[in-house]
Formats: C-alpha cells, sequence, structure tokens
C-alpha cells in the first residue's frame, strides 16, 4: 500500500507538473501571442502613418505640378494672345502704308495732270504768239511756273510720305510700348 500511495503520489505530482506546465505553456502562448499581436499593431500603425505620409507628399507635390502647369498654360495663353495683336498690328500697319500710298499716287497723277495741262495750254499760246519777246516771255513763264509748282508738289509729297510713315508705324510703336510695359517688368 505504501507503495500504492508512493505511485499515486507521484502520478499527483506529475499530473500538478503537467497542470503547471500546461499553465506555463498557456501563458507563455498568450505573452507570444501579446507580443506579436502588439507587433502587428505597431507595424500597423507605423504602415498606416507611412501611407498618410506618402499621401500627403504627393498630393503636396500634384498641387504644385497642377499649379506650375497652370500658370505655364497661363503664360502660352497670353504669349498667344500677345502674338496675335503683334499680327492684328502688322496687317492694320500695312492697310495704312497701302491707303497712304494710294492717296500719294493719287496726289502725284493730280499734279502731273495738272502740270500737263498748263504745259498744254502754254504750247496752244505759244503757237499764236506773235513775236520773239512774246514768245520768251511765255516760256520763262512756263519755266518759272513748272519749277514753282514741282518745288510746291515736292514738299506736300514730303509732308505726306513723312505722315504716311508715322501712321504706318503707329500700330507697331504701340505694341512695342505695350511689351516694354507687359513684359519689361520684372515678375
Amino acid at each position: 500500500m505504501d507503495m500504492a500511495i508512493k505511485k499515486n503520489g507521484d502520478a499527483a505530482s506529475v499530473s500538478e507538473a503537467a497542470q503547471s506546465a500546461a499553465q506555463a505553456g498557456s501563458e507563455v502562448a498568450q505573452a507570444t501571442a501579446a507580443v506579436f499581436s502588439k507587433g502587428l499593431e505597431d507595424a500597423h500603425t507605423v504602415l498606416k502613418t507611412g501611407l498618410s505620409d506618402a499621401t500627403a507628399r504627393f498630393e503636396k507635390t500634384q498641387a504644385e505640378v497642377n499649379s506650375k502647369v497652370e500658370k505655364a498654360v497661363k503664360t502660352a495663353e497670353e504669349i498667344v494672345a500677345f502674338s496675335q495683336g503683334n499680327i492684328e498690328a502688322l496687317v492694320k500697319s500695312g492697310q495704312i502704308w497701302a491707303a497712304g500710298l494710294q492717296d500719294i499716287g493719287k496726289q502725284v497723277a493730280a499734279a502731273s495732270q495738272a502740270q500737263l495741262d498748263k504745259t498744254v495750254s502754254a504750247l496752244k499760246a505759244l503757237a499764236s504768239v506773235k513775236s520773239l519777246k512774246e514768245a520768251v516771255d511765255l516760256h520763262s513763264g512756263l519755266a518759272r511756273s513748272s519749277l514753282e509748282s514741282a518745288v510746291s508738289e515736292t514738299g506736300k509729297l514730303t509732308d505726306a510720305s513723312f505722315k504716311l510713315a508715322e501712321q504706318t508705324l503707329a500700330p507697331i510703336t504701340a505694341r512695342i510700348t505695350l511689351a516694354v510695359e507687359k513684359f519689361g517688368r520684372p515678375a
């Protein structure tokens, strides 16, 4: 019996030891699970924070890129509009030049016609002269009149040419002034 008690006592010890080991194993497993769970939570937090930071940086970079693209598009639109204004100024200048040349041509034609009429008139009068003195006087008067007319018409044509040059350059000068005002100032 003593042996049986001893055997039963050993069995109880073994059973207690097994229970104690099982409990210790369970505690280790719980501690390991808690550490693993904490590690997963920390990793999740780090990943979530990193992703949030990366997203914020991406959004900031994207906003800066969009801003710069918008500014570049606006600048390109301004350049196109300004260039269109330059072309319009050149066309207007060309129209002024053509109209002015046409007017000057009309003035030259009118002056030439008037001079031709005076010359024909003088030649008719020269044909009916009765003396050499009358012919010389008539010829002298025609020469003086022709010279005065030529000087007068040359002055008128010179004035008209200068005025035409000023009018022709006015649209271009206005564009240059605008360019200096718009693009000449520091940004």
